[in-house]
């Protein structure tokens, strides 16, 4: 566990020295990320997940997601198709509660926001697939609410703005039994209020 946290501080530290022109000019910055319990070795990235998201134009994963509430109004960059802020699920790989590096950069754009907008709330809402107890789905549901929770936390936002809720495999976004399906499933997703 310890050659774990030495290894996870290293990575963050090179991922702060590294140096990115988009980044530079967007003032996005590096976020620490805290140790988080994770079951599994692998490191591979969501194949439901945009790899190389560029903060200025992500595709839409789930157009449903991005509808209005009463609350917000339509000239809000939270509702603008073309920003990043219309993204509001981050993936993950299976048996684990780790943000993958693709979706960092969909975290901190959402910390950045709530940072600035104090009278927002929004609820970070844990997925699993159907592989696992329903007991277990659920921690793990909430492991994964809690990662997202905890690095919008760090972006900025204050932790009132937040809830953390699993859902656990109960609310599947792709309903077939086979790696595509649950890859969609494994997310948290970001439900502004």
């Amino acid at each position: 566990m310890k050659k774990h946290l030495i290894t996870l501080a290293l990575l963050g530290l090179l991922a702060a020295c590294a140096s990115d022109k988009s980044k530079e000019a967007s003032g996005t910055s590096a976020l620490t990320r805290a140790p988080i319990d994770d079951r599994s070795s692998s490191s591979s990235s969501s194949t439901a997940a945009d790899s190389n998201a560029d903060s200025n134009n992500v595709t839409q994963h789930n157009p449903e997601s991005t509808t209005e509430s009463s609350n917000q109004p339509s000239n809000d960059t939270l509702n603008d198709p073309n920003s990043l802020l219309a993204k509001r699920s981050v993936y993950f790989p299976f048996d684990t509660s780790a943000i993958q590096d693709s979706d960092i950069p969909l975290v901190q754009a959402h910390a950045k926001y709530l940072a600035g907008h104090g009278e927002q709330k929004v609820s970070v809402e844990g997925n699993t697939d159907e592989r696992g107890s329903n007991e277990y789905n659920l921690a793990l549901g909430q492991r994964r609410a809690d990662s997202v929770k905890k690095m919008l936390e760090l972006g900025g936002a204050n932790s009132g703005q937040i809830s953390a809720v699993s859902y656990g495999e109960e609310k599947p976004k792709a309903t077939g039994h086979d790696e595509t399906s649950w890859a969609q499933n494994r997310r948290a997703d970001l439900d502004y209020k």
